[in-house]
């Protein structure tokens, strides 16, 4: 019998024949979430929360373009921004300088490309018919930053390409993770963990059980690895029964949440598209 340990090291064909699906909520059209309890014995449960960019738009935001003394924690962004989901972008310096591209509503802040790290997530493009997101190799692809073929970017480590290789080292060093994945089909995934883990293994082990997944990228980890989830979002998954596995992982809005220089956020492309408050039965009655 193949142990749990082992199924990370099979073929993708016959991983996933050993891998349950994740059980999605559905939160709002074209957006759900799930707790996943990964096969893979180095790898804890993860968040993954699913985004239909026909649906959402991308935002990236920059703390020094929006006017800010120092960088919000996540649930400040939130309040200000009052996206739908918002997460931490890439990885800065101690001065909050970011390191990479970034561009926000077709201007650069600040950013400048780095040279080894050859993730680059793109949305929202300047010319018709391309994918509204998607995630670039740019080991294998190029990126215009004086003609933009899209108005938000923000660079950093690539963490699994088409190919299915695992484009980080093997190390020890586990801490807690947000990855942005782009699935087959155009689908957009925030995954975070649960627990500290590595990298690597949540490569291997997405390229391993994962089919859906066809490249992914690596945010910035440990402190400042955050996702936050609209209070209504949560308060309608609350009235409506969904939630209970992934909710405190999303929920949380005590102290120690770290200032974060730069995060992306989605929110509905429609208005009348925006999540509506559940009315609770009480009120629903009068």
């Amino acid at each position: 019998m193949l142990s749990l340990a082992s199924i990370a090291l099979l073929p993708g064909s016959l991983a996933t024949a050993w891998a349950a699906p994740p059980a999605w909520d559905h939160l709002a059209d074209g957006l759900r979430v799930t707790l996943w309890f990964t096969p893979c014995q180095d790898v804890p449960p993860l968040v993954m929360i699913e985004i239909d960019p026909d649906r959402y738009r991308f935002s990236v935001h920059y703390y020094r373009n929006e006017g800010l003394a120092q960088p919000p924690d996540i649930h400040e962004w939130q309040v200000r921004t009052r996206h739908d989901v918002l997460f931490n972008a890439g990885l800065f310096r101690e001065n909050f300088a970011y390191l990479g591209l970034l561009f926000g509503n077709g201007l650069s802040l600040g950013g400048k490309q780095h040279g080894t790290w050859l993730g680059l997530f793109v949305a929202e493009p300047t010319t018709p018919g391309a994918p509204p997101a998607r995630i670039l190799d740019l080991a294998v692809e190029s990126f215009d930053a004086q003609q933009l073929p899209y108005r938000e970017a923000a660079q950093s480590l690539m963490l699994l390409d088409e190919n299915g290789t695992v484009r980080v080292r093997r190390s020890g060093k586990q801490a807690h993770q947000t990855i942005l994945a782009e699935a087959i089909g155009g689908r957009v995934m925030v995954v975070k963990t649960t627990q500290p883990a590595t990298l690597f293994d949540i490569g291997q082990c997405l390229h391993a059980v994962f089919p859906t997944i066809r490249r992914a990228m690596a945010m910035d980890g440990g402190s400042s690895s955050d996702v936050a989830l609209a209070p209504v979002l949560r308060r309608n998954a609350a009235q409506a029964n969904l939630g209970a596995a992934w909710m405190t992982f999303l929920d949380d809005a005590s102290a120690g949440h770290i200032g974060l220089p730069a995060v992306i956020g989605i929110s509905p492309r429609r208005a009348s598209a925006a999540p509506q408050e559940i009315p609770s039965r009480k009120s629903a009655t009068r």
